[in-house]
């Protein structure tokens, strides 16, 4: 199966972020999806800091698929929520397509994270009290897209991953894998900047990851879609453009596969 996302370049309501122009940075060159500066998230834990990310920079190019990797505990997952706009840093900045997020109010990131972001859970994050099609629609009726254009696209995204069928279904009568198809459906609605993939595969049997893993290096490769993956599991990670290992806080190496 050729997976094929929405991938409209020219599309008006995905890029229509003209009033966000201000943070826009000149200095960050059209290929870098995402760059951090100096990036640090201090929590006040019982009195105490903790440290949980502590200058990291880094720059991922477009269509680049990369694997976050690190013990648990090292700030995997504090940096994916920064980068995905749902926690703020401490100190620090993060540009994604030159857009310096933190520099917006609250619902200025809001939209900015709807629009130029998507997210693949572990968990799925599924809403099963609504069908399958609602779930992958939902980021666009947000977005203020029309009814029948999200109508059009959540269903080329539910065909073109071979659940179409299960559109009208609850996500809880569905196997793991068709869920986490649902999930990058919807996270594909928007054609996002950028992909977030948290564990991915976590939840799933060995083929269904593979297939599912197989899904996200198609749209990296294919279709020139930037992936930011954290995952435990070295082979999926050697089968990335690049590993970044994360410990203590910092970043200790950033390697090409």
């Amino acid at each position: 199966m050729a997976l094929n996302p929405l991938n409209h370049k020219g599309d008006k309501h995905s890029n229509n972020i003209s009033t966000l122009m201000s943070v826009k940075s000149p200095d960050i060159d059209d290929d870098i999806v995402l760059k951090t500066e100096r990036l640090t998230k201090i929590f006040d834990s019982k009195g105490a800091n903790v440290v949980a990310l502590q200058d990291i920079d880094f720059t991922v190019k477009r269509g680049e698929f990369v694997s976050i990797m690190g013990p648990s505990g090292s700030g995997k997952s504090t940096l994916l929520n920064i980068i995905g706009a749902l926690d703020r840093p401490t100190s620090g900045k993060v540009f994604i397509n030159g857009f310096d997020i933190f520099a917006l109010g609250d619902s200025e990131i809001a939209t900015m994270r709807n629009r130029l972001i998507g997210y693949v859970f572990q968990s799925y994050n599924l809403v099963n009290r609504t069908t399958v099609e609602m779930n992958v629609k939902l980021p666009a009726i947000i977005a203020g897209m029309s009814t029948s254009e999200a109508n059009l696209r959540s269903m080329k995204l539910l065909e073109t991953l071979g659940i179409a069928d299960k559109a009208k279904q609850k996500p809880a009568n569905l196997s793991g894998g068709q869920q986490q198809r649902v999930a990058i459906a919807r996270c594909l609605i928007n054609n996002p900047a950028i992909i977030l993939a948290d564990e991915p595969t976590g939840n799933l049997d060995t083929k269904t990851g593979a297939d599912i893993f197989e899904m996200l290096k198609e749209l990296s490769n294919k279709f020139s879609r930037t992936i930011i993956m954290v995952t435990h599991n070295p082979e999926l990670a050697e089968a990335t453009d690049r590993i970044i290992m994360i410990k203590d806080g910092q970043i200790e190496s950033d390697v090409k596969t």
